[in-house]
């Protein structure tokens, strides 16, 4: 269990460090942006919909480590279907998190370059998903993944029922 937890660490330090941290400040630092001008209600909401993402997309990586036995790495996927905790409400509440976080990213700077990166990661986002994982997921899940799938949305929380 040790080394699952330190192999999403990694995984997961690399991921947001990146993905979530580095490319946004590189379309600030583009457009000359190096903090707000003020601090008003564009940065309140864009603290809540940010922290509130960056929590989701880590309590969906515990998730991965704790019940499924693996990370969020497609190259060192969980070795079990997770479908407790967020996954319980929707598919991918993981990357879901992580464009929650991108959004505030956005609304905190009143960055369109970072509104456009969000956007744009949301779309690659739908495109992994639909091309690669929803396949393998079916492939090495079977008859549990196509159970999931019927009774819990990709990207709209439901029931869960």
């Amino acid at each position: 269990m040790i080394f699952v937890i330190v192999r999403t660490v990694i995984w997961s330090t690399l991921f947001i460090g990146v993905v979530l941290w580095v490319f946004p400040a590189l379309i600030l630092a583009r457009a000359g942006i190096r903090g707000p001008a003020s601090f008003g209600v564009w940065q309140v909401v864009g603290l809540l919909v940010g922290l509130g993402g960056l929590g989701l997309a880590l309590t969906c990586v515990t998730a991965f480590a704790f019940l499924g036995r693996g990370t969020p790495a497609p190259f060192d996927p969980p070795r079990r279907l997770v479908v407790r905790g967020p996954y319980r409400v929707v598919r991918n509440p993981m990357y879901l998190g992580a464009w929650l976080f991108l959004v505030g990213f956005a609304l905190f700077y009143r960055s369109a370059g970072s509104a456009l990166y969000a956007i744009a990661f949301l779309a690659a986002m739908h495109a992994f998903v639909v091309l690669y994982e929803e396949p393998t997921l079916r492939r090495a899940f079977g008859h549990d993944y196509d159970e999931y799938r019927r009774r819990v949305s990709r990207w709209w929380p439901t029931s869960g029922r």
